[in-house]
């Protein structure tokens, strides 16, 4: 009888503790099925306002001629050839920019006195638009692949320096105290404890700057290039392909949403003594 009895309290312990998973996962569910149905209303109001005449497709196309254009340009293979070439091109930029902005933010961080002296012209730097020095870094470098990465290196070095500055700031104090009790020399603060540490922060800066990354890049495609997504938005646009132009613009958004997964497998699987607080 008491087997019985400790049977049923073990049942009844493990199915408490399964109770958070399984609503996490009905909750997952939802969400999955409300953006579905989020996006079919959205798609069906818009075939719906031009098959009603409401509105000429010239203007805002429809998702029938959006989903005509994208398997057309898939089919020939233009558009993966242009979705690769802007993704090595973010990926380059992405990789040069994250590792010296997080090298500069540690070496920041190690030098108070360093970090005061470029503060200044960090924040003067960091706040200058980007969409208007393009045209200049275009002029310097012309439409090759080095004109893109810098662009996009722009953008996404200050986000990874100002993160990691500011992550290498925040390490617990009792932390930093009781490694250097226990003798730890520099290079094991830098390496066992202030990275550790930053790493929420760096991993923070990573997720905003693999898009930004890209957006750099499309804007310098845009403004001046012959392959690419940005091109592929820019030349439709030029030819008041509309269809094509939202065809471009699926596209770059599916590269972002992988880019994004991605970033959060990662970072899921490094910091997963982390509760996350974003959803991808």
């Amino acid at each position: 009888m008491m087997s019985r009895k400790a049977a049923h309290r073990s049942m009844l312990a493990t199915s408490q503790r399964d109770a958070p998973a399984r609503r996490r996962s009905r909750t997952a569910v939802k969400v999955v099925i409300a953006r579905a149905l989020l996006i079919i209303a959205v798609l069906a109001i818009w075939q719906g306002v031009v098959s009603a005449g409401l509105v000429d497709p010239f203007w805002i196309s429809s998702p029938v001629l959006v989903a005509k254009e994208f398997w057309t340009q898939a089919v020939s293979g233009t558009l993966l050839s242009d979705i690769g070439i802007t993704v090595f091109e973010a990926l380059v930029a992405f990789v040069i920019s994250s590792i010296l902005g997080i090298a500069s933010g540690l070496l920041l961080a190690r030098s108070p006195f360093w970090d005061m002296v470029f503060a200044p012209l960090i924040v003067v730097l960091n706040s200058m638009p980007r969409v208007a020095i393009a045209p200049l870094i275009i002029l310097w470098f012309g439409i090759g692949l080095a004109a893109k990465v810098i662009t996009a290196f722009t953008l996404v070095y200050f986000i990874l320096l100002v993160n990691t500055l500011s992550g290498a700031k925040n390490v617990d104090n009792d932390i930093r105290t009781i490694a250097l009790l226990m003798g730890a020399s520099r290079r094991d603060m830098l390496f066992k404890v202030t990275l550790p540490s930053a790493l929420p922060w760096i991993f923070a800066g990573l997720n905003l700057g693999l898009t930004y990354s890209l957006l750099g890049v499309i804007v310098a495609e845009i403004l001046s290039s012959n392959q690419g997504l940005g091109f592929v938005i820019a030349h439709n646009a030029g030819s008041f392909n509309t269809a094509g132009v939202f065809a471009g613009l699926i596209a770059l958004s599916l590269v972002a949403w992988l880019f994004a997964i991605v970033m959060r497998t990662i970072e899921s699987r490094l910091l997963s003594w982390k509760p996350s607080t974003t959803s991808a």
